[in-house]
């Protein structure tokens, strides 16, 4: 690296951190979670506003690829803990109306995808016609777990019996939409990815098989965890970095190692041990996600939007929006859920947060996507993000919540706070 190239990626990095920190501190004092603003900041340094003229000069050719590369390490610290935080425990005694909704928020919106894929294949058309089908589908079914959960806190819906569900639903939904993401990656790698792409099963067992190793190393001999260290934080990060690395060699991409590293680290004979890892690992990728939206934004071009393309959003914000919510509360209310539990279960499941942004850019990365539909996407994310809080504030005032918020339960999921951590602490990092 040359001189300067260090001084401009030094710059870039604290202009991004300024940039997202206050713009997330005023989408939360607006009533917002914190990544509606940083996923904004990101679109605001790309060439939607100021065309490619300051996006040039302060993003250059040669410092692009080092952000990208530090866009990827909170990437990978995100999804490990996103895994870290899927919670069997939010399953029990709920199974039956949590699997109602989830498939609900899937199927609905997935089927209408679908259909959204074929009209938009006549503008944007692809060599790879049914991955490209099936990717609209699955882009449009995501929610964001950890957004969800920071909503959940700041309505105090946490630990209602509604939030519960919608913990748990979002982790099926999540884990679902992982699953389809890994098929479509390998299906559009061709024949050479497929036996790699096939490796995931013997190197998941693997993983499964480390966990006694893994509660060793975090438990003491009398079987209580241990106090935090340094060295576990270490191990921790090395594990996901690791199991990143072995995804992508397979074919696959880094997200799933990290997310499957998080997965199956043990949780229940490590307790607080687990929660401080999940606070200081969030902590870390909250310093370099913010570099991802930019990434992520320099792909974003507004610019020009005419007839056609405001129509293709209007068709995408309506097959994801109309879907998720239609489709959540017809689950629910087929498992016996109340119409108001229904109704606020489908609103917290519309939100997409950085989830989304990270589907979108392997769809990106695959040649799914070009750049016109990519930025509606991201659009999309954004807006459906965005859209949660006033939809909740829609049904608080019928008295949907008031009642919700007076049943209070031991949900037996650990993720509070910001939506990155567990135990209601404060937490940096709601994505």
């Amino acid at each position: 690296m040359t001189s300067h190239q260090v001084t401009l990626l030094f710059l870039d990095v604290a202009l991004i951190l300024m940039l997202a920190r206050s713009l997330g501190a005023l989408a939360a004092r607006i009533g917002q979670p914190p990544v509606v603003g940083e996923i904004l900041g990101g679109i605001l340094l790309g060439p939607t506003l100021f065309g490619t003229l300051l996006s040039d000069h302060l993003f250059t050719a040669d410092v692009r690829p080092l952000l990208t590369a530090l866009a990827d390490i909170g990437v990978v610290l995100f999804m490990f803990v996103v895994g870290l935080e899927l919670e069997h425990r939010a399953l029990r005694g709920r199974t039956r109306v949590s699997a109602g909704a989830a498939l609900g928020s899937t199927l609905v919106p997935f089927g209408l995808g679908v259909a959204l894929a074929f009209y938009l294949l006549g503008g944007h058309d692809t060599d790879q016609r049914a991955a490209f089908v099936v990717f609209v589908g699955l882009a449009v079914s995501v929610t964001a777990f950890p957004v969800l959960a920071r909503i959940l806190a700041d309505r105090g819906l946490s630990r209602t019996e509604v939030g519960a569900l919608a913990l748990a639903a979002a982790a099926l939904v999540d884990v679902v939409a992982w699953t389809a993401l890994a098929a479509v990656q390998a299906v559009v790698g061709g024949a050479d990815d497929y036996w790699r792409a096939a490796l995931l099963l013997p190197f998941t067992g693997l993983l499964v098989a480390l966990r006694p190793l893994l509660r060793r190393l975090f438990t003491t001999s009398d079987g209580e965890p241990e106090p935090f260290t340094a060295n576990h934080l270490a191990i921790v990060l090395t594990g996901a970095l690791l199991s990143a690395a072995a995804t992508e060699a397979m074919g696959m991409h880094y997200i799933f190692g990290a997310f499957l590293f998080g997965v199956v680290l043990p949780r229940e004979s490590i307790g607080s041990l687990r929660d401080e890892l999940c606070d200081r690992t969030g902590q870390v990728a909250s310093l370099f996600l913010p570099v991802y939206f930019v990434v992520a934004g320099l792909n974003v071009d507004l610019r020009g939007l005419g007839a056609d393309e405001i129509l293709e959003f209007a068709a995408i914000a309506l097959v994801a929006v109309g879907g998720k919510f239609g489709g959540t509360y017809v689950g629910a209310r087929s498992q016996g859920l109340p119409a108001r539990g229904a109704a606020t279960l489908a609103a917290l499941l519309n939100t997409r947060g950085l989830t989304e942004l990270i589907v979108l850019g392997v769809g990106m990365e695959l040649g799914l996507l070009d750049a016109q539909l990519y930025s509606l996407m991201i659009l999309m994310a954004l807006a459906t993000t965005a859209m949660t809080g006033p939809l909740l504030s829609v049904i608080d005032r019928r008295g949907g919540l008031a009642s919700l918020r007076a049943g209070p339960l031991d949900c037996g999921n650990g993720v509070m706070g910001d939506g990155i951590g567990t135990g209601g602490r404060d937490n940096h990092a709601a994505r």
